[in-house]
């Protein structure tokens, strides 16, 4: 059994700086070992729920400019399953909600940076999931839903964001956290472990400085795609720091 994830891909220099945050990916990934992986990415955006659908290997995307050029280099090989991408999608439309399949997409960053640190030999199978920034909390939490209990079957779920996601508000090179920031990861992990679903779908309206944490939602729904899938009966917080000031690697695990 594994728990459902919700992991910050933060910069794509984790694939190829060591940190504490890589070194606590390295071991998050030796404890887990699934037997395969569905991954929400905040990098993959469509309007209709997508899921990789292919058996081979995938391409690594290189979603992002401006890097040294070594990272360009960093492949991440792993391949699909069309058996795990046909069971997701029958999930999914038990509960009523449409999927296409994409037989042609690569992994973005936001799954190989994650991956290439949990489980470097890229030989677990990997179905990646797009997600709709803009549909409703409730939502996003019962696509999440549809997944519950694939941890019995040793299939991990990870949503991959970011809560505090403003790359204007970035403080380059600072280390201490900007107390803004904190409040509001302070505010989701007090309601998060209160279940408190009501407050978190207005997280918007409640949460302090949630305009400046979110000023685009698409890192931060991840998290509640993640929420949905796990059992809802206990929620963690794994890993915290920050980086350039605001920059949350919030990580939490829900059994």
């Amino acid at each position: 059994m594994v728990p459902s994830l919700f992991l910050a891909h933060g910069s794509p220099m984790l694939a190829i700086e060591y940190s504490p945050y890589t070194e606590f990916l390295a071991g998050l990934g030796q404890r887990l070992k699934p037997e395969a992986i569905a991954i929400f990415t905040a990098h993959w955006e469509s309007e209709v729920l997508a899921i990789t659908d292919t058996d081979g290997e995938y391409e690594t995307i290189y979603d992002f400019y401006g890097f040294p050029p070594e990272l360009y280099r960093v492949r991440y090989p792993a391949k699909g399953s069309r058996e795990i991408a046909e069971m997701l999608a029958k999930r999914f439309g038990e509960k009523g909600i449409e999927v296409r399949k994409d037989a042609e997409r690569g992994l973005d960053h936001g799954t190989w940076t994650l991956l290439s640190r949990l489980f470097p030999d890229a030989d677990i199978p990997v179905v990646q999931l797009s997600v709709h920034p803009f549909k409703e909390p409730r939502e996003q939490i019962a696509i999440g839903e549809a997944l519950r209990g694939l941890g019995l079957q040793n299939i991990l779920v990870i949503g991959s964001g970011v809560t505090v996601h403003n790359l204007r508000m970035v403080h380059w090179g600072q280390e201490e956290p900007e107390p803004w920031a904190v409040e509001f990861d302070d505010w989701l992990i007090e309601n998060i472990q209160n279940n408190d679903l009501d407050s978190l779908c207005r997280y918007m309206e409640l949460a302090p400085h949630a305009r400046n944490a979110v000023p685009r939602p698409e890192h931060f729904v991840p998290l509640f795609n993640a929420m949905g899938s796990g059992s809802g009966t206990k929620a963690d917080v794994i890993y915290r720091d920050y980086e350039f000031g605001t920059l949350s690697y919030l990580c939490l695990q829900f059994e």
